[in-house]
């Protein structure tokens, strides 16, 4: 299935894309797309839905995030050989593991803002995975069972609040609107293979990122195994797990993104994305 959250920010409906692309609404089914939602039970009901009886949905109406109510938000930094080397960091022998703001997340296709006096802020397309069943100390081999699906996630990334400003990386992370995600929350039993993913991200019409999950240091079951022994995970929470090389940071000299720009992503089967830069608002 592919799960979307749809309307106005704060007031979005569930909704599920047909198999014909059509949105229809899921209102009369569930109450919304969060944590009580996502597990194996709640997605089997879902599923016995007669979706050409749900109400079709006119216009092309705003996506927002296809998760409410993320309780957290992580992310794993490095997690592709060719981008930490255009970083010039060694491979990690271990997940970098980091935290996004939970109000950092919006629609996929909302504009992005640049932080008041920004300079650095660049772009990362990657592979969402959002957890169904509370996960704590899983072995890698069950790992994916704990998984709800994936999205598409555009890790918006503030270099030198990240990197300049005393070496936290959750400060140029987790800023208002650095996390989009969606559109879709495409159930885990129509990704086989999350390592099997196409991936690209381009600035301004130009293809400045492409990739493949396949060149992943840490496959997707090794990150929630990992991170399930620090912290237990549960329903809603949402993994980012790294991205590709082409981002702004790396390139010579280094590119990074300013007012009016247009970002435009997707992940094979997961979707696309299109947020256009926006100077700080109050």
């Amino acid at each position: 299935m592919k799960l979307v959250r749809y309307g106005n920010p704060g007031k979005e409906k569930p909704g599920l894309i047909d198999d014909n692309g059509q949105l229809r609404d899921l209102s009369a089914v569930v109450k919304d797309i969060g944590p009580d939602q996502l597990g194996d039970a709640a997605l089997a009901k879902l599923r016995k839905s007669k979706v050409d009886k749900l109400p079709l949905v006119k216009g092309k109406p705003r996506f927002g995030s296809p998760v409410a109510n993320v309780g957290k938000f992580i992310a794993i930094g490095l997690n592709y050989a060719d981008h930490a080397a255009e970083s010039g960091l060694p491979v990690p022998k271990e997940p970098v593991v980091f935290t996004k703001a939970t109000s950092c997340i919006q629609g996929p296709n909302d504009p992005v803002m640049l932080p008041k006096g920004s300079v650095k802020t660049d772009w990362e397309v990657e592979l969402g995975v959002v957890i169904g069943t509370r996960a704590r100390y899983v072995s890698q081999k069950s790992a994916l069972d704990y998984v709800a699906g994936y999205c598409t996630i555009n890790d918006i990334s503030e270099r030198e609040y990240q990197i300049e400003r005393g070496g936290t990386w959750d400060k140029g992370k987790g800023c208002d609107t650095f996390g989009p995600l969606g559109p879709w929350l495409v159930t885990r039993d129509e990704v086989p293979n999350p390592q099997k993913l196409a991936m690209w991200l381009d600035l301004n019409g130009k293809r400045v990122q492409t990739g493949s999950t396949k060149t992943m240091i840490f496959s997707v079951a090794k990150i929630v195994s990992y991170v399930s022994q620090f912290m237990t995970l549960m329903p809603g929470d949402v993994i980012t797990t790294g991205t590709p090389p082409g981002v702004g940071m790396g390139m010579k000299p280094p590119l990074f993104l300013k007012k009016g720009d247009v970002m435009t992503l997707g992940i094979e089967g997961l979707g696309e994305q299109r947020q256009e830069v926006v100077p700080f608002k109050p």
